[in-house]
């Protein structure tokens, strides 16, 4: 693999980052991928952060309504996979706290109400069993799942 210069990273690593919030983990896995020595790895990181190319806040929070609007998961796990990318615990919690219950409820009934269609089950316990199972598994936290479970509607 060809040697990439210091000048030459921080051109790429600031383009991808002009395209997508990146946080501070995924830039130096793609350093140590190019084998940048520490020294530079270290400088080409302060240089984005200074120049506002990467910001763990803004990343957090645009990480966190992605994935609980789009990709429909619960707060364990956008947790968890903001504790892998090795985003400060203070921030994730900062950013989930801006996202109110009515907005997990309105992205989980519908989830609950089609994955009820699709269950096989024997009894209505065995259902909600299911349901809570499956729900659980997309990271969603037992209060929630049971406001949806007990309410009229669904």
């Amino acid at each position: 693999m060809k040697q990439i210069t210091e000048q030459e990273a921080f051109f790429k690593l600031s383009a991808m980052c002009a395209a997508a919030e990146h946080c501070r983990h995924e830039m130096s896995e793609k350093m140590a991928r190019w084998q940048l020595p520490d020294d530079t790895q270290e400088r080409i990181m302060q240089r984005l952060v200074d120049e506002k190319y990467i910001d763990e806040e803004r990343y957090c929070r645009f990480f966190v309504r992605d994935k609980i609007r789009y990709n429909r998961w619960g707060r364990r796990k956008v947790e968890q996979a903001l504790m892998m990318k090795r985003i400060p615990r203070d921030i994730i919690s900062a950013a989930l706290s801006e996202v109110d219950a009515e907005e997990y409820i309105a992205v989980l009934r519908p989830l609950l109400q089609s994955k009820r269609k699709t269950i096989k089950a024997a009894s209505e316990y065995e259902l909600n069993a299911k349901l809570i199972r499956f729900a659980m598994g997309r990271g969603f936290d037992m209060d929630i799942i049971r406001e949806c479970l007990d309410c009229e509607e669904f």
